[in-house]
């Protein structure tokens, strides 16, 4: 059965930092890509970044390019995303999930199959 469990998300000051975490299963992060997204309220969901399988590719939208940094451990089965320098408006529940392909689909929420509970994010003083 395929899971991601998103965890990591809280209360933090702008400027601060926050490193989320998506724990798989039933899959191995070496053959698929996870990407990350967020959804403020009353807004669409969308993409901050992915990470490939074995080779590891990353990519991130412009805006977050900088400040968002999305790594991963195998043996773990766990897929980090780093946020830096926080603003207000990165408040979001953020969500892991999966193209259930090697490669990254771009930041498109229909071009993902399995997702996360998600897990919030607040940013202010």
């Amino acid at each position: 059965q395929v899971q991601l469990v998103e965890s990591g998300g809280g209360l933090v000051q702008p400027g601060g930092s926050l490193r989320l975490s998506c724990v798989i299963s039933g899959f191995t992060l070496e053959r698929y890509a996870i990407g990350w997204f967020r959804q403020a309220p009353g807004k669409d969901r969308e993409g901050v970044g992915c990470i490939g399988g074995s080779d590891e590719s990353t990519s991130y939208i412009d805006a977050e390019k900088g400040r968002f940094t999305i790594s991963k451990d195998n043996a773990k089965n766990t897929v980090y995303l780093q946020m830096s320098g926080l603003k207000p408006e990165d408040t979001a529940v953020y969500y892991c999930a999966t193209p259930w392909a090697y490669y990254c689909s771009g930041p498109v929420p229909y071009a993902y199959e399995y997702w996360g509970q998600g897990t919030q994010v607040t940013v202010s003083s």
